[in-house]
C-alpha cells in the first residue's frame, strides 16, 4: 500500500465514521418524532397486500410513470442509487488497492454489464431531472412553478451529488482500464473502456477517484443527517415505509381517495354516543394529534410539487398548496419535537403536561413553537392559515398525484373537524347549510314533503319502497336531484330511461335524507353520523332479507355515490352502489336502450372529482356519450380523467363564497369552451351548477349548454320526450 492509498484510506474511514454516526442519530430523531403521533393499528393489516403494493409502486414506478419523461428518468436514477450503492461499497476496496473490488460478484461480467448500463442510464436520467428542475424553477418568467416553495438548494445539492458520484464511478473504472486493473471485457463495459483510453496510466488514480467518490457520498449523508426535514433526500428511504403503510393498499390509485378516514381517538373510531371532549380527541388541534402515519407523511414529502401543480385552489390564486401545507406541518412538528420529547404538551383540556421544572430547562425555540396555534392567521402565529384550510375542495388531485402516497385530504379534514366541532370556527355562510342539514335534512332547507315533486308529469308512475313487492334498484335521488331545478332534469331523465329500459326500481321519497357528505367534508362529523345512521337504518329496512349483492342502489350524485358506497360501511350499511352513468352504459351495451338520433354540435365531458378521481369511473360516462354521439367523438379537455380539473364545489365549497383569486368554475369553463364544443356533459349535479354558473358568467349561455350525461342520452334515445322536458324546464325557468 503506497502513501496515496494510506492517506485515502484514513480519509475514507474518518468521513465514513462521522457520516454513519450522524445518520444513526438522525434516524433515531425521525423515529422519535414519528412515534409522537397517535396510534393507527389499522395500518398493520394485510401485510401481504401492503408488501405487493409497495413493490409495485417502487420497483414499477406506477405513480411516477404517469408523467412519462420525468417518470422514466426518475426510475433510472432510483435504480442507479440503489444498485450503484454497491459501487460506493466497492470504492472502499479500491481506495486500498487499485485492483480492489467487491468479493464474489465484483468479478462477474454480468455485474460489470449491469452496472455499466445502470450507470449510463442513471447519468442520462439525472441530467434530465436537472434540466426539468431548471426549466421549472420558481424564478422563471411566466406562470407558477410546481417547485414554488420547495427548498431549491436541497434539490440542486442532491442532483449534483448523484451526478458527481456517477462521474467518479466511471473515472474509477477508467483509471482501472488505463492501468490494466479492469476485469470486464469491452463489449460489457464500452463506456468505461472509452474513458480509460482517454486517461493516463496513473496508478494512484483509482484510489484518488475512489476516495473522492466516498467523500462526495459521505458529505451527502452528513448534510441530510444534519437536515432531518430534507424530504428531497430522505424520501429515498421513507417512501418504502409510507407506501407500505398507506390506508387502503388494494386501491388502484391513492389510498386517501374515496372514503375519508373515520374520526379517530387513541387509534379507535370515535363513538359520539359515548364521546367526551375532555377525554376523547375531536379532530386535530396539535401536530402531535395526527396519527404517526400523518407524521410519516409529512417527513416523506419530496417537495416535488405534483400535488401543487394539480391543485385547483393553487391554480386559481388561492393560498392553499397541498405541498406547502405538508411542509409547514413537517417543519412545525420537528421544531416542536424537543418540547414534546422532553415531556411537554397539552392535554385535551388544554392543560400543560410538563412541570415548571421541566419547562425551565426546555429549548426556548421549541417552547415558542409549541405556543403557535395549529390553525391561525399570520398575526396569530398560526402554522396553517384559515384561508388555506378552507380553500380545499377535497377533489383529491393532490392524493392522486403524490408519488409517495401522502394522504392530504384526510389531514385537512382532521384539522377542519376540530375547528368545527370544538372551536365552532368556519366560514359563516356554511353555518346556514349545517343548520339546514340538522333541521331539514337537506343543505337547501327545502321542505321534506317536496322531495317527490320531481315525479309530477312524468307520464309513468314512479314506485316507492314499500308500495311495491320487489325492485332491482333503489334509486337514490339525492338532495340536489330532488330540490335543485337543474338536477331535477337529470333525475327525470334517469327515471325515464330506466322506465324505457324496463328496469325495476323504486325511490324512498320522503324517507330519504341527505347522505351527510357536505357535513363530513366540512368537518362536522357529528351531523354526518346523525344523518348517515338515519339513512343506514332506512336502507337496511328497505333491503331487509337481501344479501349485499342484491342491495343495489343507483345514484346520480357522485357525492352520494361515494358516501353510500364507501363510507356507510363504517356505520353498518353494506350496499352495492352504482352511478347512473354506469347503469346507463350497461343498458346501452345490452341493447335495452338504443340511441336513434345522434347529438350534434360537438361535445366535451367534464369528469367529476368524486366519480372519476375518487372512484375511478372514467369509461362508462364516455361509453354513454359515445353511443349518443354516433360517429362523432368526444372532444376531450386537456385536463381530463384522473387529471380532471375540479369545478370548485367539493369539500362543502358549494355553500361557501369564493372570495380569493379566480373562481375555479370559471377556469374550468374556459378550458371547456376552448375545445369549441357546444355541449359540456357532466355526471354530477354540483358540477352542473358550477359549470352553468361559469358559462353564464362568461356570457355564453346562448352558445354553450351544460347538461348531464343522462339528458344527452335521453335526447338520443327519445328525442320527442327530451324536447318536451326542455320546453317544460324553459317554461318553468
Amino acid at each position: 500500500m503506497g502513501s496515496v492509498q494510506i492517506v485515502a484510506t484514513i480519509l475514507a474511514a474518518a468521513i465514513t465514521a462521522v457520516a454513519v454516526g450522524l445518520a444513526v442519530r438522525a434516524v433515531m430523531k425521525m423515529v422519535a418524532v414519528i412515534r409522537l403521533g397517535q396510534p393507527a393499528p389499522e395500518r398493520f393489516t394485510d401485510k401481504g397486500a401492503r408488501t405487493r403494493k409497495m413493490l409495485v409502486e417502487t420497483a414499477g414506478h406506477t405513480r411516477m410513470l404517469k408523467w412519462s419523461v420525468v417518470g422514466a428518468a426518475h426510475w433510472f436514477v432510483m435504480v442507479a442509487f440503489i444498485v450503484l450503492s454497491l459501487l460506493v461499497l466497492e470504492a472502499y476496496f479500491e481506495v486500498v488497492t487499485p485492483g480492489g473490488g467487491l468479493p464474489i460478484i465484483g468479478h462477474w461480467t454480468i455485474f460489470g454489464l449491469a452496472t455499466e448500463l445502470i450507470g449510463v442510464f442513471g447519468f442520462v436520467g439525472i441530467l434530465v431531472l436537472m434540466a426539468i428542475r431548471l426549466r421549472n424553477r420558481p424564478t422563471r418568467p411566466g406562470g407558477r412553478s410546481r417547485f414554488t416553495g420547495s427548498t431549491m438548494w436541497q434539490g440542486y445539492f442532491v442532483e449534483w451529488v448523484v451526478l458527481l458520484v456517477l462521474i467518479f464511478g466511471f473515472l474509477i473504472r477508467g483509471f482501472k482500464v488505463a492501468t490494466d486493473h479492469f476485469e470486464y471485457p469491452v463489449w460489457a463495459t464500452p463506456v468505461s473502456h472509452a474513458i480509460g483510453n482517454a486517461l493516463p496510466a496513473w496508478e494512484a488514480g483509482v484510489s484518488v477517484a475512489a476516495v473522492i467518490k466516498i467523500i462526495i457520498s459521505m458529505t451527502w449523508l452528513i448534510v441530510i443527517s444534519l437536515n432531518v426535514t430534507m424530504g428531497v433526500a430522505w424520501h429515498r428511504f421513507l417512501a418504502f415505509f409510507n407506501i407500505f403503510f398507506k390506508r387502503e393498499p388494494a386501491k388502484p390509485a391513492g389510498s386517501g381517495l374515496g372514503a375519508l378516514r373515520p374520526m379517530m381517538s387513541d387509534g379507535k373510531p370515535l363513538d359520539f354516543e359515548e364521546a367526551d371532549p375532555e377525554k376523547d380527541q375531536f379532530g386535530v388541534a396539535q401536530v402531535e394529534q395526527f396519527s404517526w402515519k400523518g407524521l410519516l407523511d409529512f417527513s416523506t414529502c419530496t417537495e416535488c410539487g405534483r400535488c401543487q401543480s394539480q391543485c385547483p385552489a393553487w391554480n386559481t390564486g388561492k393560498p392553499l398548496s397541498p405541498k406547502l401545507l405538508v411542509l409547514s406541518l413537517r417543519d412545525h412538528a420537528y421544531a416542536k419535537a424537543p418540547y414534546l420529547l422532553a415531556g411537554g404538551g397539552k392535554d385535551l383540556t388544554g392543560e400543560e403536561k410538563a412541570t415548571e421544572a421541566q419547562l425551565a430547562h426546555m429549548d426556548v425555540l421549541a417552547l415558542a413553537e409549541a405556543d403557535r396555534p395549529l390553525i391561525g392567521t399570520a398575526e396569530e402565529g398560526g402554522v396553517i392559515d384559515p384561508d388555506v384550510l378552507w380553500s380545499c375542495t377535497t377533489c383529491g388531485a393532490c392524493v392522486e398525484q403524490c408519488p409517495v402516497d401522502i394522504e392530504h385530504v384526510d389531514h385537512i379534514v382532521d384539522m377542519r373537524r376540530y375547528q368545527v366541532l370544538i372551536e365552532s370556527s368556519f366560514p359563516s355562510e356554511a353555518g346556514v347549510m349545517l343548520r339546514n342539514l340538522e333541521n331539514k335534512g337537506n343543505p337547501w332547507g327545502a321542505p321534506q314533503n317536496t322531495r317527490e315533486d320531481w315525479t309530477k308529469g312524468l307520464g309513468f308512475e314512479v314506485p316507492r319502497v314499500g308500495e311495491v313487492e320487489d325492485f332491482e334498484y333503489l334509486f337514490w335521488v339525492g338532495c340536489a336531484g330532488a330540490f335543485e331545478d337543474r338536477a331535477k332534469k337529470t333525475t327525470r331523465a334517469v327515471a325515464t330511461l330506466l322506465n324505457e329500459a324496463g328496469v325495476s326500481f323504486a325511490i324512498l321519497g320522503e324517507g330519504e335524507t341527505c347522505t351527510g357528505d357536505p357535513a363530513r367534508r366540512i368537518g362536522n362529523e357529528f351531523v354526518f353520523q346523525m344523518l348517515a345512521q338515519q339513512n343506514v337504518e332506512t336502507l337496511n329496512e328497505a333491503f331487509e332479507g337481501r344479501e349485499k349483492s342484491k342491495r343495489k342502489i343507483v345514484a346520480t350524485c357522485p357525492h352520494c355515490f361515494n358516501t353510500l358506497g364507501n363510507e356507510y360501511g363504517q356505520l353498518g350499511g353494506e350496499f352495492e352502489v352504482v352511478h347512473h352513468t354506469q347503469l346507463l352504459a350497461h343498458l346501452v351495451a345490452t341493447g335495452k336502450l338504443t340511441p336513434v338520433q345522434p347529438v350534434d354540435g360537438g361535445l366535451t365531458y367534464h369528469d367529476p372529482c368524486y366519480l372519476g378521481r375518487h372512484n375511478r369511473v372514467f369509461t362508462p360516462p364516455r361509453e354513454v356519450l359515445g353511443a349518443a354521439l354516433g360517429s362523432a367523438e368526444i372532444t376531450e379537455m386537456p385536463r381530463n380523467s384522473e387529471r380532471s380539473f375540479c369545478c370548485g364545489a367539493g369539500g362543502a365549497r358549494m355553500w361557501m363564497e369564493e372570495k380569493i383569486g379566480k373562481r375555479i368554475n370559471v377556469d374550468r369553463v374556459e378550458e371547456a369552451m376552448s375545445t369549441g364544443a357546444k355541449t359540456i356533459a357532466v355526471g354530477c349535479p354540483f358540477c352542473s351548477t358550477m359549470l352553468n354558473d361559469g358559462v353564464n358568467g362568461k356570457g355564453a349561455g346562448e352558445q354553450v349548454e351544460v347538461v348531464d350525461v343522462a339528458s344527452v342520452l335521453l335526447r338520443s334515445v327519445k328525442p320527442a320526450d327530451a324536447a318536451g322536458e326542455k320546453e317544460t324546464a324553459d317554461a318553468a325557468g
